[in-house]
């Protein structure tokens, strides 16, 4: 089993920056894919940024030039910095990874979500 813990979130004024982290931990043979989801009330689960284990990048347009992913492999750990918040960025944030356990078994795994809440 791989479990991901995440830190970081908060309260933050609109036009300021947070920064979330999130490590994976278990039996980890490889990780493919990690990066952040979010949702916002009555909303639905959406992609905000992934990086893969080739460090290619996939962002929300939404965040493009705001946020920036970052990704140590080492220590299996990816991160979030956030800058210029907006009160539309306001959700629970999910970290997730799509990881092998074993050569031969993947599956998707899910932080416990952390709130980040921007007031305007």
């Amino acid at each position: 089993q791989i479990q991901l813990v995440e830190s970081g979130g908060g309260l933050v004024q609109a036009g300021g920056s947070l920064s979330l982290s999130c490590a994976a931990s278990g039996s980890i043979f490889s990780i493919v894919d990690m990066g952040w989801y979010r949702q916002a009330p009555g909303q639905q689960r959406e992609l905000v940024a992934a990086k893969n284990s080739g460090g290619g990048t996939n962002y929300a347009d939404s965040v493009k030039g705001r946020f920036t992913i970052s990704r140590d492999n080492a220590k299996n750990t990816v991160y979030l910095r956030m800058n210029s918040l907006n009160a539309e960025d306001t959700g629970v944030y999910f970290c997730y990874a799509r990881a092998y356990s074993a050569y031969d078994k993947w599956d998707d795994y899910w932080g416990q979500g952390t709130q980040v809440t921007v007031s305007s």
